[in-house]
């Protein structure tokens, strides 16, 4: 008995020690991660969290629900999934279906039928790279768009774009001494991994007064300065159309970013996860990949310089089923494809696919639906394009919308959403504010976002958190909230915004 006292004592005494000198914990931890900041998820939906426990709770607050426009997700505000999507995921997640009589529609039951002959279940690993299936249905995807051939050989199916951009990251940035241009505003996954991957971040400014648009002079300067401060450029990121500030760029734009990266041995990585997100007047949606293809064919015919500045671009094209107007953030599907990258590079990038052994099943068959939907004539056809013209459709009118009524807010100035799922208005927040603001150790842009959430329950994204030109302020906000929501929402916005105008400084349109 004695024996076995002073063992337990000792095992005690041990436990406490091992718990007072643990090595998990926060100041032991990569100060790379701890570093690295994600403003779309952070603080401020941390309140919303608290605020919906309170709503629950029953107690009152000046608004009935929290209204998540931070993110992205249509999905969660509401969208339906589409009917083609769904019935042939659910064939494939219980084979046992194709058995019974569901009066699904031939197509589905079809494509089900080719997904299960390519990887018997969606419980099974995958090739690396993909399901060739799939990846097949991808590059002909990317053929019809553009008007050039692709192969499947140059697609890797991914979770989601995220995974494939952290992943090509991981292979670029070597240390503090390698750069990535990035725009700015800029989307958070960009500055945070290059955050713990110890990169440096190279910013180059859109231009606000321009529709968010790139100039070639700003890249260079941003090009220069990365090169002062002794990092190498590495890659250039695009986002077209653009998150946060929703703009398409037009394709002789395009062109010429793709020359100029080329003519500084830039990788570009060109995000397009937005491409079926383009609206009214604006700039059709074309393609990285179409940029080199049509710079490839004039060197062909004879032009030298596009010949030379061909065989020096290289391009990494990223694509998701998360956006769009597929919506299926959930399922984390998504591809790359690449141009002009040497085989011994493409077998690092197989070797890191590897390593995750294969992206999940649900996901890849998810961006097959995306890129070979039904077509018209087909039993799904006219049931799919009616579902995505009404998506579509209601994206448009809630993005004029939303516009028009933060324009008529004093202190707000709002470009028009030319693409993407979201608005980046700009604030003119008062010196009162941003006194208020620094005493509480917060951005006047996340302590404005703060005090919009405790008063109306909207929850959007700082601009801060994306970066923005100094001594300028913003918020990011999607227009996915449904109508009736948006009905509720906007009056609140409109009074928060008097209020907090009145209340800490004169009214005005800060100058773009």
């Amino acid at each position: 008995m004695l024996g076995r006292s002073l063992l337990a004592t000792s095992l005690a005494a041990a436990a406490a020690q091992n718990a007072s000198c643990s090595t998990v914990q926060a100041d032991s931890l990569n100060p790379l991660v701890l570093k690295a900041e994600y403003a779309v998820r952070g603080r401020l939906l941390d309140r919303a969290k608290e605020l919906e426990e309170d709503l629950a709770a029953g107690k009152p607050l000046p608004f009935k629900r929290i209204v998540k426009c931070n993110i992205g997700n249509p999905q969660a505000l509401g969208q339906k999934p589409l009917t083609f999507v769904r019935q042939t995921l659910s064939l494939l997640m219980n084979p046992a279906l194709l058995d019974m009589d569901l009066g699904y529609p031939a197509d589905v039951i079809e494509r089900a039928k080719a997904y299960i002959a390519a990887v018997p279940s969606v419980g099974a690993y995958s090739d690396s790279q993909g399901v060739k299936l799939v990846r097949t249905h991808v590059a002909s995807f990317i053929a019809a768009r553009d008007g050039f051939p692709a192969s499947a050989d140059d697609i890797y199916l991914t979770d989601g774009a995220s995974a494939g951009v952290k992943a090509l990251m991981t292979l670029l940035i070597r240390g503090a001494h390698d750069a990535v241009l990035v725009p700015v505003p800029q989307y958070p996954l960009y500055s945070a991994t290059t955050t713990i991957l110890n990169g440096t971040l190279a910013p180059y400014y859109l231009d606000e007064s321009a529709s968010w648009g790139v100039h070639l002079d700003e890249l260079k300067r941003a090009h220069a300065d990365a090169k002062a401060k002794g990092a190498t450029a590495r890659a250039l990121v695009v986002i077209n159309p653009g998150n946060p500030t929703g703009q398409s760029l037009p394709q002789a734009a395009i062109e010429a970013i793709l020359a100029f990266a080329a003519s500084e041995g830039l990788l570009v990585m060109a995000d397009e996860v937005y491409q079926e997100n383009v609206y009214g007047d604006a700039p059709k949606f074309s393609s990285f990949k179409k940029a080199l293809a049509r710079l490839r064919a004039k060197g062909e015919a004879g032009d030298a310089d596009a010949a030379d500045l061909a065989s020096k671009a290289q391009v990494i094209s990223f694509h998701s089923t998360s956006k769009g107007f597929i919506g299926e953030c959930g399922l984390r599907g998504g591809y790359f494809e690449l141009q002009n990258i040497a085989a011994e590079v493409r077998a690092q990038i197989t070797k890191l696919a590897s390593i995750s052994l294969c992206s999940n099943l649900v996901g890849q068959f998810a961006t097959g639906l995306m890129v070979k939907p039904p077509a018209v004539g087909e039993p799904s056809g006219e049931v799919y394009a009616a579902e995505r013209k009404a998506i579509l459709d209601s994206m448009f009118s809630r993005a004029k919308r939303i516009a028009a009524a933060l324009n008529k807010l004093p202190g707000i100035s709002c470009n028009a959403a030319e693409g993407a799922m979201y608005l980046f208005p700009n604030v003119a927040i008062p010196p009162k504010a941003i006194a208020l603001a620094n005493a509480a150790g917060m951005a006047p842009d996340e302590w404005y976002c703060i005090k919009l959430l405790e008063a109306t329950g909207l929850v959007v994204v700082p601009g801060s958190g994306f970066r923005q030109v100094e001594g300028t302020w913003h918020f990011r906000t999607t227009f996915l909230p449904p109508e009736d929501v948006l009905q509720e929402v906007l009056p609140k916005l409109e009074a928060f915004q008097t209020e907090f105008m009145a209340t800490h400084g004169p009214a005005g349109k800060q100058e773009l």
